[in-house]
């Protein structure tokens, strides 16, 4: 299983699955949702938090986050 929370700078991928529970509301408001395609653009120092592109929104999400939000690889 690859989430997002596995993903290097400049990776791609379309969204596959999450786990509804573990992600806030305003992550899907914003485009967080399967089918959409998503692009690692820059980890913080500490790995933590990770900036995303996701279609043509820029998100900031923590890695707690992260790993609950399943990937394909492209």
């Amino acid at each position: 299983m690859c989430t997002v929370a596995n993903m290097l700078v400049g990776e791609k991928g379309i969204i596959t699955d999450l786990c509804l529970e573990h992600i806030p509301l305003n992550l899907l408001e914003m485009g967080c949702l399967p089918g959409n395609e998503l692009e690692l653009v820059q980890l913080a120092p500490l790995k933590d938090p990770l900036y995303l592109k996701v279609d043509n929104t820029y998100l900031a999400i923590r890695k707690e986050t992260a790993i609950h939000i399943e990937i394909t690889k492209i």
